[in-house]
């Protein structure tokens, strides 16, 4: 288990990798079971990333996919650690169950309304302006984190006695009340609560439309930890926890599938920062290429194996999806998700080869069907186009260029 590093892979093979009682703190934002579909312009205006949170299998095949994912975070935390699970009110009922049953329900501290504006959008209902995250403890252990937070006191506290610190408490003798008198030091507040309002923060620039703000990480991160501490984000999308831990002098690791926003993150602790966090990969073969979307398939052959650059434009693109570098000739790809590609796929590619006037270019799929390879040779021979056709598993064994 490597410290303030970014694991790029599926959190359940990497999490089983990393021993027992080993994290002081955990925050997850899966995705939540909310059948929406995002569309984001990444802020070079360059590429799209188009990712769903969609269970074709109902909320049963959801809890069934988070629960061993749950499990190992369980396994990892230390005996005085906190997890805290970000869910909406999709799965939040079917996640409170499932947390109970791992942590038990002894461990469980608060449900914490994080409370937010955004426009209105109910009919004939309440706008839903919350999120939901779930706080529980590895154990009731004496030595477990939690620091005191305090928040403003309320106005008519204010006017009444100012900043300074209450005392009060009850006659032994009598058993009356003794009224609330102010001591000599000044208050910290009052104990901060479990509805959060972060709205009087400025407004982010997001990169993912699900990206929360850095104060809220960094209330989370102080809340239940303390210098040095690791802290865990196992579902890391752009990084924010990353960001936060490093702000409050905490160490950090890093983990999402996506090959995109692991170098996204990586590349936002070089700008806030000037540090350059390594990459681990997980093991990359055919199921973990298979289980990519199909935006970070596009990149994983167009940028990773390729060297290459993604297609600026969303359609009119004549099915190119990616350029090989300008020093190896600026070259067409073509990414195909699927199996058996046919004969019409090489005739449509011949001609989006031609309209960018080269004659040749590469089509990437999972196999290729016997015409294909026969409209291949016939191209090269009849047209003078050469078409080169690698599957996925060639190019994961390295085989790129002719």
């Amino acid at each position: 288990m490597e410290i303030n590093t970014i694991y790029e892979g599926d959190n359940l093979e990497i999490l089983s990798k990393f021993p027992n009682n080993s994290i002081d703190l955990i925050y997850l934002d899966p995705p939540f079971f909310s059948n929406r579909h995002y569309e984001v312009i990444w802020k070079d205006g360059a590429e799209l990333r188009a990712f769903q949170d969609r269970w074709q299998g109902g909320v049963e095949h959801y809890i069934s996919w988070m629960e061993p994912r749950l499990r190992e975070c369980q396994r990892v935390l230390k005996e005085s650690g906190s997890i805290y699970l970000h869910c909406d009110y999709h799965a939040d009922a079917h996640l409170r169950i499932l947390m109970d049953k791992i942590f038990g329900e002894h461990n469980f501290r608060n449900e914490i309304i994080w409370h937010y504006k955004k426009w209105s959008a109910g009919w004939q209902q309440f706008q839903r302006n919350h999120d939901i995250i779930l706080f529980y403890s590895k154990s009731n252990n004496k030595k477990r984190i939690f620091n005191k937070m305090f928040m403003d006191r309320a106005e008519s506290t204010l006017k009444r006695f100012g900043t300074a610190k209450i005392i009060s408490g009850y006659d032994e003798e009598t058993g009356k009340r003794i009224p609330s008198q102010m001591a000599k030091e000044e208050s910290k507040g009052v104990p901060m609560d479990d509805v959060w309002d972060i709205g009087r923060v400025p407004p982010i620039k997001q990169m993912f439309p699900t990206q929360k703000p850095e104060a809220l990480l960094e209330r989370i991160i102080s809340a239940s930890s303390k210098e040095g501490d690791i802290v865990l984000d196992p579902f890391c999308g752009c990084g924010t926890t990353l960001v936060a831990s490093q702000k409050l002098k905490r160490k950090w690791i890093g983990i999402d599938v996506s090959p995109t926003a692991c170098k996204v993150m990586a590349k936002r602790m070089r700008q806030t920062f000037s540090i350059s966090p390594q990459i681990i990969k997980g093991r990359v073969d055919l199921k973990y290429v298979q289980k990519l979307n199909p935006f970070d398939f596009q990149n994983w052959v167009v940028v990773d194996k390729f060297l290459g650059n993604i297609s600026r434009t969303k359609s009119g693109d004549f099915g190119i999806d990616g350029l090989t570098p300008q020093i190896t000739g600026g070259y067409p790809i073509q990414v195909k998700q699927s199996e058996e590609i046919g004969r019409n796929v090489i005739d449509n590619f011949e001609t989006a080869i031609r309209r960018l006037n080269k004659k040749k270019g590469y089509i990437i799929a999972f196999s290729f069907g016997k015409g294909a390879r026969e409209e291949v040779a016939r191209v090269k021979n009849q047209e003078g186009v050469t078409i080169i056709l690698r599957t996925v598993q060639e190019l994961i064994d390295g085989k790129v260029e002719e």
